[in-house]
């Protein structure tokens, strides 16, 4: 198995048929099919079924593309990083942001990428914290910002930042004051809860306590959303952050109350793959990164505790 097999291979499995994979890698339909069927034959699986509206992907055809994927991003990127190591710092660095932390840093970065580095080409992308973590084990960016990811030997992490859980909703619902509530006080409240696995983990680390949460949760969202009209429609309460419902919490729609016996908290990791190897524009990225979110705590946009390397 060599690249250029790969490459025709994620043509075609990108693509759906033979034709529409050639006409876009510029070569002959029959040497498309050469080289797949010496594929196939070189890992003794079948990659696609042939069928008369196209090639539809088998089980071992989706599981190697998305090694080829990875294959061929970290290829792509090795060669983007020894033609720039002379120079100027080029080329595209996809970044993936908790929610959170786009709304903290995400108009920075965009900002000093384009003036610091205006060669390298930015790909940011939003989502809850554990469809980020699903996407950097994908592939599908270089680097994440993730909350409380899961131990994994394949993920290289760097702690980042600490903060500091509240209850959040309307007055109605969480109680008509600043005093903080404890645990079990908030157990007995009708809990919004991000849905269960990797995004829970969001909120807190702790298996005992987030299984109790979950056993009292009467919706689950994964919509950014949907929890904040959920929470200002009086349905429910949240266990998150301030910066999380910044803006619900500035035009007054609800409130949060601190959360006490116990404490809870959060951390923000910076996480990468380790079979991915650097590049001086990731590596300048990284760093940008880090930077930012040293402002945003010290400057007070992000209410936070920052855990020094």
């Amino acid at each position: 198995m060599d690249l250029r097999q790969l490459r025709y291979f994620a043509a075609i499995m990108e693509h759906g048929t033979l034709t529409q994979a050639a006409v876009h890698l510029r070569v002959a339909g029959s040497a498309l099919s050469h080289h797949l069927g010496n594929l196939e034959a070189e890992l003794g699986a079948q990659l696609f079924e042939r069928r008369a509206r196209g090639m539809e992907p088998t089980a071992a055809g989706y599981r190697l593309h998305e090694h080829a994927r990875a294959i061929l991003k970290a290829f792509a990127a090795a060669e983007a990083d020894i033609r720039q190591s002379g120079g100027k710092i080029s080329g595209t660095v996809s970044i993936g942001m908790a929610y959170s932390a786009v709304k903290a840093i995400g108009v920075d970065l965009a900002t000093r990428v384009l003036s610091d580095y205006p060669d390298v080409e930015l790909a940011l992308s939003e989502s809850l914290s554990g469809a980020t973590l699903v996407h950097l084990m994908a592939s599908e960016v270089d680097l994440a910002l993730v909350y409380n990811p899961p131990a994994d030997a394949a993920l290289r992490t760097r702690s980042v930042l600490e903060e500091r859980m509240v209850l959040v909703g309307k007055r109605e619902v969480i109680g008509d004051s600043t005093e903080p509530i404890t645990f079990e006080e908030l157990l007995e409240l009708p809990m919004i809860l991000l849905r269960q696995g990797v995004s829970a983990r969001a909120i807190l680390d702790d298996v005992s306590l987030l299984k109790k949460i979950e056993s009292r949760a009467k919706l689950q969202m994964n919509s950014v959303q949907a929890i904040a009209g959920s929470l200002e429609a009086g349905l429910g309460c949240l266990i998150g952050t301030k910066l999380f419902m910044q803006d619900q919490l500035a035009r007054g729609t609800v409130h949060f109350r601190p959360i006490i016996e116990p404490e809870l908290s959060r951390k923000l990791y910076l996480c990468e793959l380790r079979s991915r190897p650097p590049t001086f524009a990731l590596e300048a990225i990284e760093k940008l990164i880090l930077e930012l979110v040293r402002n945003a705590v010290l400057d007070g946009r992000w209410d936070a505790r920052l855990i020094e390397q």
